[in-house]
């Protein structure tokens, strides 16, 4: 049954509660008891300090036991409990060796949810906060001593105002002499040692805090717990939440560094308190990251006009660097544009020196290549002023149709395609004969006379030396290529002889337009 704020008394409390506590309190543990071996020291807080949840506390100052525990800037750290088995813990890395404290808390409703606050020394010691989710007017204040249980410790202490609903302050004060526990300021207990058999069972040793929701009167729980915790928790009602808006904490045992057990006997005198600062002072105590407008507002003048200067002289470098590159771009590309100028005039020069020679550029080969001349006169084609090529006989050629094609003066040894290729053989039919023609001494066959051993035979001779259109000596036959060959601009008249079959007839007779007339001859 719950108490009456009106008619009972933490007497009467204790005696309606204290026979439901004791399957609670056996849940703490201890990693290591030092009154059963050797135990490493616990860091001490060593100092005062006030913690505000509104954010994440320091990490070297906190640890979350059980998660998830968030925080918010208005209602500080949320510990919840959304399903069966959670319980969102925190528990300080430091501990105080006699202090005091003052929590800012609202508990979590709902039936058999326990929101509390725990002391826990590592040899046992207890002092502890307790709320029932399904009292809104109760608070319970408890003490255990070398984890002894005993149902007996337990006090309840009756609020002003709802534990659910509103932030209270909550505050310990525990020294060697008495332990005393306020709400909002009002002191609602006061426990000395010899009230705990004489000393043995009260809290003397250095412990730490664990702040945490858990449910009391979860199903699988023995029904005495459950039935102390207020009944049986139906989770379909939650979330429950409970909340710690922020934490004072004073060490008693200023400048401490570290606390050691020196025996087993689980007194305050046994413990030693090593001087000096704890590693969780020296974070809580650093000076803070500044930022950068604090920074710069901490340099000298003169560094600050140093930084102005060296923040000037790197833009002007900046901006000379970015002025000379576009210079430069600018200076390049117009002497881009002056070369691409020149080679269109070249070309354009190149056009009207074909069209003045009566030759058709728009059916040169995309695929034509000129011959070397010293190539073809290390191979023994080419002498001072004239070379010759033996050509194969390429089936897309007139030579297919045999010597009657021949007679009617196809360009021999090239295959005729139609424009500049063909105006070429017509061209080099109508040049007079030179004194190295068939007919000279030079030649031993006459104008009909067979080639020995071969395809047909093409020679070009010159009064003058040098090398115009030479063909490619990779191929020896002008089979694709219209531009080889080709007659040169200004140059002296040329002879063209053949092999069998040729008598300077005029190729490609309509492309001039004289059909038949005055072949090999332009007109």
């Amino acid at each position: 049954m719950w108490l009456s704020r009106s008619i009972l008394s933490p007497a009467i409390a204790l005696l309606g509660w204290s026979a439901l506590y004791q399957p609670a309190a056996a849940q703490v543990t201890t990693d290591c008891n030092p009154m059963n071996k050797t135990c490493p020291p616990d860091p001490a807080l060593g100092t005062e300090y006030f913690f505000n949840f509104n954010r994440t506390p320091l990490f070297q100052a906190w640890e979350t036991k059980v998660g998830p525990v968030t925080y918010d800037p208005e209602y500080g750290a949320k510990f919840t409990i959304n399903k069966q088995g959670d319980s969102p813990t925190i528990r300080s890395r430091f501990y105080i060796f006699w202090g005091r404290t003052e929590i800012m808390l609202k508990a979590s409703p709902g039936t058999g949810i326990i929101s509390s606050v725990m002391f826990l020394s590592d040899n046992l010691d207890e002092i502890d906060w307790e709320f029932f989710g399904g009292n809104t007017t109760v608070a319970q204040s408890n003490y255990f001593g070398k984890g002894l249980q005993d149902h007996h410790n337990a006090g309840y202490h009756v609020i002003d105002g709802n534990v659910q609903s509103d932030y209270h302050n909550y505050t310990t004060v525990w020294t060697k002499d008495y332990l005393d526990f306020y709400v909002d300021g009002n002191r609602v207990r006061r426990l000395l040692p010899e009230d705990a058999k004489d000393g043995y069972t009260y809290p003397q040793t250095p412990m730490r805090l664990s702040l945490g929701i858990w449910a009391g009167g979860d199903p699988s729980l023995p029904e005495g717990t459950r039935e102390w915790a207020g009944g049986t928790t139906d989770y379909s009602q939650g979330p429950f939440d409970m909340y710690v808006k922020s934490v004072y904490i004073e060490d008693f045992s200023k400048g401490a560094k570290e606390y050691v057990f020196t025996d087993k006997s689980g007194s305050w005198e046994s413990i030693k308190i090593v001087e000096g600062n704890s590693t969780v002072y020296e974070a809580l105590h650093k000076e803070p990251e500044k930022t950068i407008a604090e920074r710069w507002a901490d340099l000298p003048q003169a560094a600050k006009l140093a930084v102005y200067s060296g923040a000037a002289a790197l833009g002007a470098i900046m901006i000379g660097s970015a002025l000379l590159y576009c210079i430069r771009q600018r200076r390049r590309g117009a002497r881009e544009a002056k070369l691409a100028e020149q080679r269109a005039e070249q070309e354009r020069l190149e056009l009207e020196r074909f069209k003045k020679a009566g030759i058709d550029p728009d059916s040169f080969a995309s695929n034509a290549s000129e011959y070397n001349a010293k190539e073809m006169r290390r191979e023994g084609l080419m002498d001072d002023d004239s070379y010759s090529i033996s050509t194969p006989v390429n089936p897309a050629s007139p030579l297919d149709n045999g010597a009657n094609n021949l007679n009617r003066g196809s360009a021999v040894g090239m295959t005729v395609t139609t424009g500049a290729g063909a105006a070429v053989g017509a061209a080099a039919a109508a040049v007079p004969p030179s004194p190295h023609s068939p007919t000279s001494p030079r030649s031993p066959h006459g104008p009909m006379s067979p080639t020995t051993n071969g395809p047909p035979n093409r020679s070009f001779t010159s009064p003058a030396p040098g090398r115009v259109a030479s063909p490619a000596p990779s191929q020896r036959s002008f089979t694709g290529m219209d531009r080889s060959a080709s007659p040169g601009v200004g140059q002296p008249p040329r002879s063209y002889t053949t092999g069998p079959g040729f008598e300077g007839g005029g190729g490609n007779q309509g492309y001039w337009g004289n059909n038949g007339g005055n072949q090999g001859r332009f007109r």
